[in-house]
């Protein structure tokens, strides 16, 4: 519940930062006429996501225990893809992101109202496929219990809020900070998923190892306690663990937080050169 209520949460805020931008853009530029062609493409953005999560779970339940097993995995796989690549865009494009949104509509505004739609649709929709993907792989993690739902429903609730409050400018929130300490804990999250999404495979045969264990804490950690409860709803923690996937999970957290947390290097600008017929002074 507390891992899906932080995807909710992470990925709700930024689907509503953009629509945010692009409502506080009509609405500065006294365009209040387009502002139902954005929410038709807001609809439209959902709509899709909440499709592609019904349909990867009936997809699912027609299957037999190795392909669910194979799909699950790999689903798994491509989620865990998709979050690292939106933790990493947001921190390239946190702060032009409302430029290009802005000049994205500004021009689907001049080429007319099915191009807003278009633009809108596709700017929310980005965040709800990836939401859609990571979720469905977050949920089957946790098992079939509706704290998956529950605890995402309630971070798109906050998110929801959150953005609300930010426009209305009632909070200020230090966005950069927000987006990386959530980026820091979705990629513990994002490990527990990956670990699970190999173990899928090693259960569906795809993948070997699935009888050689990496350490099994089940007596100390029993999967039924609150402790283990809290452990495999966050972090995905199985008090069994194979060896593919203590290495899995261990290289994805050394090497994705490594990146994450590194600070980019800022070009150094030339140095402005010396006027023609100018001297060093070498005089100390």
């Amino acid at each position: 519940m507390l891992g899906n209520a932080l995807i909710g949460l992470r990925e709700g805020l930024e689907a509503s930062l953009v629509v945010s931008i692009l409502v506080a853009f009509l609405v500065r530029t006294d365009r209040r006429r387009e502002l139902p062609k954005v929410w038709l493409g807001v609809a439209v953005a959902i709509a899709v996501s909440i499709g592609v999560t019904l349909a990867l779970t009936l997809s699912q339940q027609a299957l037999t225990f190795e392909a669910q097993e194979a799909l699950g995995g790999s689903l798994s796989i491509v989620a865990v893809g998709f979050v690292t690549w939106m933790i990493f865009w947001m921190r390239r494009v946190g702060r032009t992101i409302a430029a290009e949104l802005e000049g994205g509509l500004e021009k689907a505004i001049a080429m007319g109202s099915a191009a807003v739609v278009v633009m809108a649709a596709l700017a929310v929709g980005r965040e709800g496929l990836e939401t859609a993907v990571f979720f469905f792989a977050a949920a089957q993690a946790a098992g079939e219990t509706t704290g998956p739902l529950i605890g995402f429903l309630a971070g798109i609730v906050v998110a929801v809020l959150l953005a609300y409050l930010i426009y209305r400018g009632a909070v200020k929130l230090n966005l950069g900070k927000f987006f990386t300490v959530t980026g820091v804990l979705l990629v513990f999250v994002a490990a527990g998923i990956l670990a699970y999404g190999v173990h899928d495979l090693q259960e569906a045969g795809i993948l070997p190892g699935l009888n050689t264990l990496a350490f099994d804490v089940s007596a100390a950690v029993p999967a039924d306690s609150w402790y283990g409860t809290l452990l495999k709803g966050v972090f995905n923690f199985s008090p069994q663990t194979t060896v593919l996937e203590a290495v899995v999970w261990v290289l994805y957290v050394a090497i994705v937080l490594t990146l994450f947390l590194r600070r980019p290097r800022r070009p150094q600008s030339p140095a402005p050169a010396a006027p023609a017929g100018d001297t060093a002074d070498t005089t100390v």
